[in-house]
């Protein structure tokens, strides 16, 4: 059950109701968790700025991080917008399910990604040293390594605000993950 209402246009700063606006033109929809972050009257504007931001991550990059740190922090509501947007990435329902537990068996590089993702959420920021020379040695740089503790942040600020709003899913809902990890 939820224990916020998803907030209308009509209930939001003028500021908000214009984004809601452009968020309508370019996706169809305002998303559940975008119309909550508007219950403040700058979060919202804030959040989508910060997460829309330049990076040397590609989306499919951003899809593996957005995946395996909404896992960690078990964020159903991020789980699911996001298994929508790594299959508009290109990946497959299997793939998604490994990137959710941390790790990807097809392809070496997102691999390195998925596990450091997964051991920055899981250690609050305390990376293990080989995971890290793992990350680098399929040819990230240093560069790459902000930018992914930048994006596990990102994401760790959505997965809070819905786990502790319990918003509806206005996404398909991902499957439960039963996938072991490696």
């Amino acid at each position: 059950m939820s224990t916020f209402n998803v907030p209308s246009r009509e209930e939001v700063s003028t500021n908000n109701q214009a984004i809601f606006d452009n968020l309508n033109k370019a996706l169809g929809f305002v998303p559940n968790l975008y119309a909550t972050y508007a219950y403040s009257d700058t979060a919202l504007e804030n959040y989508l700025n910060f997460s829309n931001a330049k990076t040397s991550l590609s989306s499919k990059e951003k899809e593996v991080v957005n995946l395996a740190v909404s896992q960690v922090n078990d964020c159903l509501y991020c789980l699911s917008a996001h298994t929508a947007l790594g299959k508009m990435n290109g990946f497959t329902d299997e793939q998604i399910l490994e990137l959710r537990a941390g790790y990807a068996s097809f392809d070496t590089k997102l691999d390195a990604l998925a596990k450091l993702a997964k051991n920055i959420t899981e250690n609050r920021g305390k990376a293990d040293q080989e995971i890290i020379e793992n990350f680098f040695a399929t040819g990230y740089t240093k560069g790459n390594l902000i930018d992914t503790i930048v994006l596990v942040g990102d994401k760790t600020i959505s997965n809070y605000i819905n786990n502790t709003t319990q918003i509806p899913v206005d996404f398909p809902v991902a499957q439960p993950l039963e996938t072991e990890t490696v």
